[in-house]
């Protein structure tokens, strides 16, 4: 298929965009340990033709330090990365590659707008996904697997729309390798295939094999691989097991609701899904896609990264999202829709699809000062501020080779060149240790008790070799 120019000037753009986003990140230490590093060590390890182990992972959660990241998430798809590391061994990369895999998505989206809406209308919506606030959050939060999902769930929503079913179920597929929840995302997809006659047995067929999917992943998948299939269970307030969350659904359909919006941050996180898309999506049963992964989130009663706004977990459904607010706004254009025929009451003669299009784009450009993007006008995300060039001075003390517990932020420096652990309140042993004793962070509760712990090492045998900034380096020497 020819890609028009303007098209792969706009997904070229947007990969640029957010590569340079992220490696500004990466350069002035805003990047984290947790994840990046985690990511970085298991796509190392599979660049040199073994299991996905990332040390920092393992050790820090307790699982030793040969642990296999599929035991935490099941994301085998994380290898087709590994081929990259023999053109740069680092973090960049990672973060290249997520950039030009958001990126990506641009284009599917862009084709089901065109077949819905018209050219004009398409490009806007394509420009609304680029600016949308989850990608933005998404790229803020370093690398996650979630950089595939929004480029296989487009083109399995946009393959289907076109005829062109065996693209489509190679897209389910592949999202099968993305996480162990993806299959209820192709289990939503199921859903709304449900509603459209013709479809329903295939439908039917996705969601079972959608839930079997996602069953296997959790429940033996990630044990067999040295994980535990109860770490992420979050629903203590509803049961014990799924069975028991099923039971309590059926008699009492109340708790399920209050579950969703409570705390209130979920409702919120909710409205912010739909809102900067005009609520069109609403108007779509493509909407039934992402409700499945939606409801994992927000039925959680532990784990409040879960439904933020933040972090990157909203970017598992935008692209979904944007396709169905596509849709929506089709549907009040089409002359044999009821919403068509109610808006035509309202507003007669309103021309529906380049206003909504172009509305779509405009609230999403309005959004972006209030999320991630914003933070490229801060001057410390631009150049390295002074405690940013104390940060690059102490991980220059580290030497090669050597395994280092480092604060947080640091760590994505020294992956590269050391065997990077998270500094954090358990002694480790590593002969070098990076602290931060100014500013407060991950996973401390607080900024004396990181300042303890320097106390502590320093007690024990740890030597001090440089201060600057808030910054400490630490050695112990062989005896």
């Amino acid at each position: 298929m020819r890609v028009p120019v303007p098209l792969a000037a706009m997904v070229a753009g947007a990969a640029v965009v957010y590569a340079a986003s992220s490696l500004l990140r990466l350069r002035t230490f805003h990047a984290g340990t947790y994840d990046l590093v985690i990511f970085d060590q298991a796509v190392r390890s599979y660049s040199r033709f073994g299991a996905p182990v990332a040390m920092v992972k393992g050790v820090h959660n307790g699982f030793g330090p040969d642990f296999s990241i599929l035991g935490d998430h099941f994301s085998p798809i994380l290898a087709l990365l590994a081929p990259l590391y023999r053109i740069h061994d680092g973090p960049g990369t990672l973060l290249v590659a997520q950039a030009v895999l958001f990126a990506a998505a641009i284009a599917p989206i862009w084709r089901y707008a065109r077949r819905r809406l018209g050219t004009c209308a398409a490009y806007c919506a394509a420009g609304a996904y680029a600016l949308s606030w989850p990608v933005a959050e998404a790229l803020a939060f370093d690398f996650h697997e979630v950089a595939f999902v929004p480029l296989l769930s487009a083109l399995l929503v946009e393959r289907h729309d076109a005829g062109r079913r065996g693209q489509a179920l190679l897209a389910a597929a592949a999202l099968l390798l993305v996480k162990e929840d993806m299959g209820l995302l192709l289990a939503g997809f199921g859903l709304y295939l449900l509603t459209r006659r013709g479809e329903r047995r295939l439908g039917a067929g996705l969601v079972g094999a959608g839930a079997a999917a996602t069953w296997a992943a959790s429940r033996v998948l990630i044990p067999a691989f040295g994980g535990d299939g109860d770490y992420y269970w979050a629903y203590g307030s509803l049961g014990d097991d799924l069975p028991d969350v099923v039971r309590h659904v059926l008699t009492r359909p109340w708790d399920a609701v209050i579950a969703l919006v409570t705390p209130v941050t979920k409702a919120w996180t909710m409205a912010l899904l739909v809102l900067p898309l005009l609520l069109l999506p609403l108007l779509s049963p493509i909407t039934l896609t992402a409700v499945p992964l939606l409801a994992e989130r927000m039925l959680a009663g532990s784990f409040p990264n879960w439904w933020e706004p933040k972090y990157h977990y909203n970017a598992f459904l935008i692209a979904v999202l944007v396709i169905a607010a596509v849709d929506g706004a089709a549907r009040l254009s089409s002359p044999h829709d009821r919403l068509a025929a109610l808006w035509e009451r309202v507003r007669p003669g309103a021309r529906v699809r380049p206003h909504a299009a172009g509305a779509l784009l405009v609230a999403a450009a309005l959004t972006v000062p209030f999320f991630a993007f914003g933070d490229l006008v801060d001057p410390s995300y631009l150049r390295r501020d002074g405690r940013a060039r104390a940060a690059a001075e102490a991980v220059a003390r580290v030497p090669d080779g050597v395994v280092v517990e480092t604060a947080n932020r640091l760590g994505p420096a020294l992956t590269s060149r050391t065997r990077v652990l998270l500094w954090d309140q358990r002694p480790r042993g590593a002969p070098w240790v990076v602290a931060d004793v100014e500013r407060h962070t991950f996973p401390f509760f607080s900024l004396d008790e990181q300042r303890r712990r320097v106390q502590e090492l320093v007690a024990s045998g740890y030597r001090e070799v440089f201060r600057s900034g808030g910054y400490v380096v630490l050695h112990r020497p062989r005896h």
